[in-house]
């Protein structure tokens, strides 16, 4: 049993690291979830996972954790080393098999994105920050030594709504906790905003940041229960309009849908998710066709999940109905929007033209997003509501929403990795592939690392539990072939 990091280091059987500590080869592994949440049970890392990562062709490992795991008696300032032994371990066995091991404070003091959250804040209490400084520099000794071609640390998991002034003098503020001990680690740290953009205060630190690749949610989370109301069904290539609509409440985003060139027939217009009280409106050429008022309500037959959001003090809750809009002649410009409320999620839009044809226009689900200009091309195959000219394109989608965020950290040479990605065990696995695939390539061409969330489990290419995959048997676990060959590829 290793206790301290001098008996775990050594020479490891893997590429060097750079001369500025960065890796020189490009991670490719997976999220292991020994130490993820403590919900009483002990902590433990399977030595046949890094066994069976290795010897599929992968590099890298990520240990997202939990400090409840390695405290005395739920003092979050009291370290217990005996605690540490799982973590240990996977440092050893990372060794032992040639894999890099990222650690990672998915649950630090003072925060994290899982329930419940902590009762004080990393961002705002100096007592917080002291002890997650505490608890990093108890790493860093216990570490010191183990070079950082086999171990890294990234600071914690995918800050969320903070500032970036915030954000950087925390993660700026825990560098330093860790340089002072350990000045040779290599550090990483999320991106802003969940990972999907890069914090560029932090640039000028020497250390590298790790993105995101759950976009679209409605892909990576179908449904999920531990993320609120059930998404709609989700579609690849993804739709080019996004939802909800913003009403004056949310200004400026209380930007409207139009769409040119809409023939005569039935719109059926679905919506989702209503947040409090709004209007929906539907107005062809100036004519108004539709001007209904939405309101979730307990008990009626028109609203599920209805229920009272205290944190911001509005009901919220998924409208049931569909809305059918007659256009007795041919539209030059349709407008949708919403002129009094909060928002509202649209789910499908379904046009029934005159002679029976249908042509629907899928909505993304994505915040703080508005519609540009579409057009109706027609109810032949690759027509349909396109923005401008051509069919959906994942690969341009994901460019667009994620990629090019992430630009002045490329431009800027900081080592950047994709931390977390992977999808959920109810969408459909064709739809996964092709989704999973958009996203290596894209990362394969900026020579991006990545971890899929996780190895064994609902996410994993073993045993996720998906009724949609031929499964083979492997080394007494059932093997997704399909995605690990995809895997493999990039």
């Amino acid at each position: 049993m290793v206790r301290h990091a001098a008996a775990v280091c050594v020479m490891v059987a893997m590429a060097c690291s750079g001369a500025d500590g960065r890796p020189s080869v490009r991670w490719r592994g997976f999220n292991l979830l020994g130490m993820f949440q403590n919900h009483g049970q002990p902590a433990h890392f399977e030595e046949e996972d890094f066994k069976l990562i290795s010897e599929l062709g992968f590099n890298f490992v990520r240990i997202p954790m939990d400090y409840r795991f390695w405290i005395k008696d739920k003092d979050w300032a009291a370290i217990d080393d005996a605690g540490l032994v799982p973590v240990d371990q996977a440092v050893a066995y990372g060794k032992k098999y040639a894999l890099h091991v990222q650690l990672c404070f998915h649950r630090a003091p003072g925060y994290t994105v899982a329930k419940p959250p902590e009762p004080r804040d990393l961002f705002t209490d100096p007592e917080a920050l002291r002890v997650c400084c505490q608890h990093w520099s108890h790493f860093a000794r216990r570490y010191k030594g183990i070079p950082s071609d086999a171990l890294s640390f990234n600071l914690f998991n995918e800050p969320g709504e903070v500032s970036a002034e915030a954000y950087e003098r925390v993660a700026a503020t825990l560098v330093a906790a860790i340089r002072d001990v350990d000045p040779a680690r290599f550090i990483v740290a999320d991106g802003l905003r969940w990972g999907g953009r890069p914090a560029q205060g932090l640039f000028r630190l020497g250390i590298g940041q790790a993105m995101r690749g759950y976009a679209p949610m409605s892909i990576s989370h179908y449904m999920a229960s531990w993320v609120g109301t059930p998404s709609d069904d989700p579609v690849w290539p993804p739709p080019q309009a996004v939802s909800p609509l913003y009403g004056p409440a949310k200004a400026p985003l209380d930007a409207p849908l139009v769409i040119e060139q809409v023939p005569a027939g039935t719109l059926a217009l679905r919506p989702g998710v209503v947040s409090g009280k709004v209007r929906l409106r539907v107005e062809a050429d100036g004519t108004r066709l539709l001007d209904q008022v939405l309101e979730p309500r307990q008990g009626s037959t028109d609203w599920t999940n209805v229920a009272y959001k205290s944190e911001w003090k509005i009901s919220q809750g998924r409208c049931v109905r569909t809305f059918d809009v007659k256009l007795p002649k041919d539209v030059r410009r349709l407008r949708i929007s919403l002129p009094e409320g909060d928002w509202a999620q649209l789910s499908t839009l379904t046009l029934t033209g005159r002679d029976g044809q249908t042509a629907t226009m899928p909505f993304e689900q994505s915040w703080g997003r508005t519609n540009g200009l579409f057009r109706f091309a027609g109810f032949g195959p690759g027509q349909g509501f396109h923005a401008g000219q051509g069919a959906p394109d994942g690969r341009a989608y994901l460019q667009k929403t994620l990629m090019d965020a992430w630009q002045p950290a490329f431009d800027a040479g900081i080592f950047t990795m994709v931390g977390e990605f992977g999808a959920y065990n109810r969408t459909p696995h064709a739809l996964v592939l092709a989704w999973m695939e958009d996203n290596l390539r894209l990362w394969k061409e900026r020579n991006l690392g990545w971890a899929l969330w996780n190895f064994r489990g609902s996410f994993g290419v073993l045993d996720s539990g998906r009724k949609d995959v031929a499964y083979e048997s492997f080394h007494g676990h059932q093997l997704d072939r399909k995605m690990l060959d995809l895997l493999l590829k990039y």
